[in-house]
Formats: C-alpha cells, sequence, structure tokens
C-alpha cells in the first residue's frame, strides 16, 4: 500500500502547545497592518485577540462565519476583505471558520466568481493570484483544517460540499493551542474528536499511506481514541492537548496521504441534511471500517486488522467485536444517527453515486461499489 513516491505538504511555520496562541500576536504584527479577522459567531470568546492585535496599532476589520461556510459567505467575506484592502487573514474558530477564511484568502485576489475555482460543481480553474497569507488558530480539535491546502464550501444550489483546493491556501502559520478548546461543548467534542480520528484511520489505511503519514497515524490512532474517551467523562487539560494533537496529526496525513469513504460520502451527505461535517463523518465511520474490512485482502486488510486492534484496546473487548463496540460507544455517548440529521431513503442512492466522483474516494483502500455505499449509508441512518 505504500506509495512508490509521495511529497510533503506543510505549513511553513506551526507553534504548537498551550500559551503559543498569546505568543503569536507578535507573528501576526510582521505579515501586514491589515488584518482581516475571521471568527466564529461568538466575538465575546476571541475578543482578546482582537484587542490585542489592535494595541498591536494593526487595523483589523472582523468577519463573522456563524455556520459552515456557503459559497455565498465566502463571497461577502471576500468583497469586504477586497474593499478593506486586507494584507493578511487571520482565522481563530473551528474547522469552519478556518476553511470560510481559506475561501476568503484565496478569493480576495481573485479575478473571477468562486464557482470558477470550485471542484466538482463548478469549473476547477486554478486561482491566477496569489492567496492571502493565512494564519489559522483552530479552537476545537476536528477537522485538522489548519494544515491542509484546501477549504470545504457549501453550495446549497448543487446539494453539495466541494473543495476549493490550491497548495498555497496553506495557511503560513499554524498555531495549535490545546487551551483554545478547553471547555468545548460535550456535543461538538464528540463530533469534532470523531471527525479527527476518523482523519487518521483514514489516511492509515489509504492506497496512499507512506512512511510519513503512517509515523503520525499509528501514533494519534490510539492517542485519540483514548483522549475522546477521557472527554466525554471528564475535562482534563492533558486529554485535550492529546485530542488537539491528533488533530492537527490527522490534517498533516490526510494532506499527505489522503481520505476514504467515510470522507467520500461526508461531502454530498453535508448537501442534503443539516447534520455538521464532525457528527457526519463520526457517523459514517463503523459501517465504512465494517464493509471495508469484508472488501480488502492483503495489505489493506493487514492495516484494517491493525485498526481493530487498537479499537479493541480502546473498548477492552475482542478484535472481532471491535467495531460494534466503537458503534455502540457513538450510540451511548449520543451522536445523532443520519436518520436524526436529515438523511431519507430518498438520498440515499443520489448521495451513493456522487461520493463515487469524490476525490476523498480515491484514497480508499478498495474500490467500492454502488451497492456497497448505499450499505453503508443504510447501515448508518
Amino acid at each position: 500500500m505504500e506509495a512508490a513516491f509521495f511529497q510533503l505538504n506543510l505549513s511553513p511555520q506551526t507553534h504548537w502547545g498551550r500559551g503559543s496562541a498569546r505568543k503569536s500576536v507578535n507573528k501576526i504584527k510582521g505579515w501586514d497592518r491589515r488584518v482581516f479577522l475571521v471568527h466564529g459567531g461568538s466575538f465575546q470568546r476571541i475578543e482578546w485577540l482582537y484587542d490585542a492585535l489592535v494595541e498591536q496599532d494593526l487595523l483589523v476589520e472582523r468577519f463573522a462565519c456563524a455556520q459552515e461556510p456557503t459559497l455565498d459567505l465566502v463571497e461577502q467575506g471576500s468583497k469586504i476583505a477586497r474593499a478593506f484592502s486586507a494584507e493578511v487573514v487571520v482565522a481563530i474558530g473551528g474547522g469552519a471558520v478556518i476553511d470560510c477564511a481559506k475561501g476568503i484568502a484565496g478569493l480576495a485576489p481573485a479575478s473571477g466568481p468562486l464557482l470558477d475555482y470550485l471542484e466538482v460543481v463548478g469549473k476547477g480553474k486554478t486561482l491566477e493570484a496569489t492567496p492571502l497569507p493565512l494564519i489559522a488558530l483552530p479552537t476545537t480539535a476536528g477537522t485538522g483544517a489548519e494544515a491542509t491546502a484546501n477549504a470545504v464550501i457549501g453550495v446549497p444550489a448543487a446539494q453539495r460540499k466541494v473543495s476549493l483546493r490550491d497548495r498555497r491556501l496553506l495557511p503560513q502559520l499554524a498555531v495549535i493551542d490545546p487551551s483554545l478548546t478547553d471547555g468545548c461543548p460535550a456535543d461538538v467534542t464528540l463530533a469534532s474528536g470523531l471527525d479527527a480520528i476518523s482523519q487518521v484511520i483514514e489516511p492509515y489505511v489509504s492506497c496512499r499511506a507512506n512512511r510519513f503519514s503512517d509515523a503520525l497515524c499509528r501514533s494519534a490512532i490510539p492517542v485519540g481514541l483514548g483522549a475522546l474517551q477521557s472527554l466525554m467523562q471528564q475535562e482534563t487539560q492533558a486529554a485535550r492537548d492529546d485530542m488537539a494533537w491528533c488533530s492537527y496529526c490527522g490534517g498533516v496525513a490526510l494532506a499527505n496521504a489522503g481520505l476514504g469513504a467515510v470522507h467520500g460520502l461526508a461531502g454530498p451527505l453535508g448537501g442534503v441534511m443539516h447534520g455538521a461535517h464532525g457528527a457526519i463523518a463520526g457517523r459514517l465511520l463503523p459501517a465504512v471500517l465494517t464493509e471495508n474490512s469484508l472488501q480488502a485482502s492483503g495489505e489493506a486488510a493487514d492495516r484494517l486488522l491493525e485498526v481493530k486492534h487498537w479499537l479493541a484496546n480502546a473498548f477492552g473487548v475482542p478484535i472481532p467485536a471491535a467495531i460494534a463496540a466503537l458503534d455502540a460507544w457513538i450510540d451511548q455517548s449520543g451522536l445523532p444517527r443520519l436518520g436524526e440529521m436529515g438523511l431519507t431513503e430518498e438520498h440515499i442512492v443520489p448521495v451513493a453515486k456522487a461520493a463515487a466522483e469524490s476525490s476523498s474516494m480515491r484514497g480508499n483502500p478498495v474500490q467500492l461499489t454502488q451497492a456497497q455505499l448505499v450499505n453503508i449509508l443504510q447501515c448508518s441512518i
């Protein structure tokens, strides 16, 4: 399964550790004076950063992303950033905020509409202008968006979530400060944590896996499983630190080894239902692992067996019961099923067809038929 050739896509600078967010203000000042600050729906939580930037005599324009980014929201933000003559984009928030900021950083200097540059539903053109430099400070441990070169953007008219993809969208500085995730609500912790775990499992079993991604994932899978179980019982700094590390490893691993059927299905599902991306990914993970295990052979089967071994250790069950134990734990932790998030039977076949065209599906360890993708959805509904 290991690719004969691979190249590394990494942010030029990454700062890690508690307190690194406040220390990053001086680094931000080194980019330029006109800062476009993208944040979530609650300004109060990140007001300290706004104040710190203003105290550094920087000109700051704020833009709120209170939802998963859509084509209209990114275009609105890019127009404001352009009118402000933004010189650097700073994103502080969850994966949705960072993806929105990436879209704005890419589109603000561009000459065309966003659809020109989106894959699948758009023209897939390359950004002809260099994106604005981006600095990312994640406040959830899930998507690893601070380490990736794409922005996932919803296109409601097409009922799809698709990517704006360009290596220059990699943040110039990623600041992973686990203290920014302290106190994250349990439902957000669960959904984002399952996304993080799926993003270290999928690159590990990917047909594009390599030595670099393997080194990250082998460590991060058991660490992430243990941290998320702990956080569902009690808030601790150690578990938050481990979950943030798992999330970052997932972002780096997927950027360098790809994903699989969980994310291949999650894109089109996000366009037809109202669940958060992490919740969708978490609900799909057991069924995808089961289907892949049934179809895999050779090294792919060996890697899936390793994953089941880690799951079995995490949940204290025999290896044959590992995936079922994960599914039961997800149920017990309160994650809704896809049907509760809005998936209906009439959506299943169209979603399966759309998933087959997803770029994420190229990394799946086995080629799944439409019928097998339908079965995954039916097991998750």
